[in-house]
Parts: structure tokens; sequence; C-alpha cells
């Protein structure tokens, strides 16, 4: 009889805590590792646990199980709320483990859905500890500089051209507790709030719904499935928390309010751009015609060819090049509604186009093939390029009339 039939945690990284009576076994696994469903299986048909814990929010838990889930994506509702940068880098990420996945077959997060789904069948009650996944994204996006926020962006996009294959030994060896300690402890180095927010905090929350959960739910021996990564900071959350769940979960849940001062600062370059153009025309009309001229060229310019680079329909480059030039009088909106409305309109996204969308974005060309993910493209693009153009502008008028 092999390992895994007599001990099915054998070989697998995991680590045993008791708190108030309860004993947890916590099991770290690879989101894209064959031997960590399999893990999850045997252990769970041990029937040595009275509640099964996941690494899932709900969020996530229903994406998980209703792929088909982005037939109900309201984009224009993404768009007009400011979401289509969050929407992406979402699809990015997924595109991206989905690629590792497909090397070995298995669907990123099997593990997860394997413990959901084998609770179902057992009647054993299923608790989703992780914090939602757009409170999360938001926190991290939040705790660093402008610096790293542009290297997260460009990790993002690298990504999707990224096709260097890793192989299953890799992956395995990512469950060894000693490499994930040295790899974070560097990652930490490196971004300290980057690695509070994705690892650290969640830690800490996961700790608190395990406990919270037990408190409400009568159980005995839990296990907990969750990523190799958070193994030694659940444990040691475990059995240092002295404070009520309540009490730990509340801070950890608020989302952070976005700066206004990003707002306030493109408001303040409108304002002395305009103040610019305006002592042009004081010192002649040939002077102010001239400064207002490289306005409008170079915004039209700029949001012009961001809605061309994101595929744009020839009606949305028209639109981006009309909506930029005139920013002054709309300095909340961002010229990337107008020309992703009108792709919208010309190109409505089909039922299609929804379904094949997580497969779309797999490549890179995919995101200028599919309807959904052009337009958010068209959205993003439009507004990079009206900010280059504002800045071009900005900087050869000032040179005019200095």
């Amino acid at each position: 009889m092999n390992d895994i039939a007599t001990n099915p945690l054998a070989g697998q990284p995991h680590a045993r805590a008791t708190r108030d009576g309860i004993d947890y076994t916590l099991l770290g696994t690879a989101h894209v590792s064959r031997a960590s469903v399999d893990a999850v299986r045997a252990a769970i048909e041990t029937g040595e646990y009275d509640a099964i814990a996941v690494e899932l929010c709900e969020s996530r838990y229903r994406a998980m199980h209703d792929p088909e889930a982005w037939r109900n994506l309201d984009l224009w509702r993404v768009i007009r709320d400011g979401k289509a940068g969050m929407v992406a880098a979402n699809l990015a990420l997924s595109a991206y483990q989905r690629r590792l996945a497909e090397q070995f077959g298995i669907e990123p997060g099997a593990e997860l859905k394997a413990a959901a789904d084998m609770a179902a069948q057992r009647g054993l009650p299923l608790w989703l500890i992780d914090r939602e996944i757009s409170i999360t994204l938001k926190r991290a996006y939040h705790s660093v500089r402008l610096r790293d926020r542009l290297g997260i962006v460009g990790g993002l996009i690298t990504s999707l051209f990224e096709r260097s294959e890793v192989s299953e030994d890799d992956i395995e060896k990512l469950k060894q507790g000693d490499m994930l300690q040295s790899a974070f402890s560097e990652f930490a180095a490196q971004s300290e709030g980057l690695y509070r927010s994705l690892i650290g905090e969640r830690d800490t929350f996961m700790a608190a719904r395990l406990r919270e959960e037990t408190g409400k739910h009568p159980a005995k021996r839990v296990l907990a499935v969750v990523g190799a990564g958070h193994l030694a900071g659940i444990e040691r959350e475990l059995g240092a928390q002295t404070a009520a769940p309540d009490t730990v979960l509340k801070p950890l849940n608020l989302a952070p309010t976005g700066s206004r001062w990003p707002k306030w600062i493109g408001l303040g370059v409108l304002i002395v751009i305009a103040a610019a153009i305006g002592f042009a025309f004081s010192r002649g009309s040939g002077h102010g015609a001239k400064a207002l001229e490289d306005w409008i060229v170079f915004t039209a310019t700029g949001c012009a060819l961001g809605a061309l680079a994101g595929g744009g329909h020839p009606l949305s480059v028209l639109a981006a090049a009309i909506s930029g030039p005139l920013k002054p009088f709309r300095p909340f909106a961002p010229s990337g509604a107008f020309s992703a409305g009108v792709e919208m309109w010309l190109r409505h996204p089909r039922v299609a186009d929804f379904e094949s969308l997580r497969d779309d974005v797999l490549h890179w060309t995919g995101w200028w093939k599919n309807r959904v993910s052009r337009t958010l493209l068209v959205f993003m693009l439009t507004n990079i390029g009206m900010m280059i153009g504002e800045w071009t502008a900005g900087i050869r008028i000032l040179h005019r009339v200095l």
C-alpha cells in the first residue's frame, strides 16, 4: 500500500494546530498541481474531518462553479464605474494561471474545487475563509508606490506574452516550505506593502475566519485547504491571535478609498494649460491660435492613436479624437468612456464573446479579437493617449509662452 493510501498527507506540506479545543489540519497546496488534488481527495476520504475550509471567497467560489459567469458582465457599468482596469487585470491573471494549468491538463484551483465538491458529497460544512479578492487587490494596489504600481501593470502585460514552460517538478517544488520561506522573504524585502496585502493580511484573515466559523458551528476536526505560501502564517496566527475574530476581521475587510489627489493634479494641469493659452491670446491672436492649435492637435491625436491601438472602429477613433480637446468641459469624465461607448454601440458584444472571453485572452492577440476585451482596451488606451497628448501639449504651450 502506497504512502498516500496510509497517510494522505505524506509528502505534502501540512501543519496541525489546536485552538479552543479544535484540531485544525492545514494542507498546503499548489493551485495547478495534480498531486495537490490527489492529496485533498485522499484526506477527505478518510472521514476524519467534521468541516472543510478552503482558500476561497464568495466571488471566487461562484466563478469556479460557474465558468460562464462572464456572460453576466455589465460592460458599460464596468467602464462607467472606473473598474475597467480591475477587470482587465483579473483577466490577465486568470489567463496566465490557465496557461500554466494547460501544460498539465488541470484547471487552476482544481484542488479547491475538489475539496468543495467532496464536502457537498459527504454532507460536510464548507467554509469559505479567504477575503474578497476585490478588497485584496485594492489594498495591494494602494499599498505600494506609483513606481511599484507601474511594475505590477508591466508584469501583467508581460505575462500576456510569456510562453516559457514550467516543469511539473518545479510546480511541486513550490510546495516545499523552506523554499517558500526564502522566496517570500525576498518578496517582502522588495515590496513590504505588497507582501502584507497579498500574503500577511490574508494569513491573519483566514486564521480569524477559521476561529469565527468554529465559534458558530460545532466541529472538532477541521481540514483547511490553502495555498502552501499561507501555511506557516495561518499556523502562527492561530496560536497568536487573542482578540475576538470579528475584531480582527473588521479592519482587514475595509476597502481603501481612492485618493483624490490624482484627479486634483489633473485638474490643476488643465487650469495651468488653460491659463497659458489665455496668456498666449493676451500676447496676440496669432500666439493664442497657435497655443490652442497645439492643444487640439496633441490631445486629439493622442486619444485617436490610443483608440486605434485598442483596435477601435473608425468611428470610435473619431469619437476619441473629438473627446480629447473637450476635456476642459468634462474634467472628471475620461476620454476613453466616449470611445468605448461608441465601440460598444457599433460592435455590441455578443453572447459568444462573453462565452469565449476566458479562452480568447489566453493569447495576447485574442484581446483584440474578442469584442469585450477589445472594448476594455479601447477605453484604457484612449485614456493613456489622452494623458500623453495632454502633457505633450502642455509642455509645448508653456514653451511658447515662457
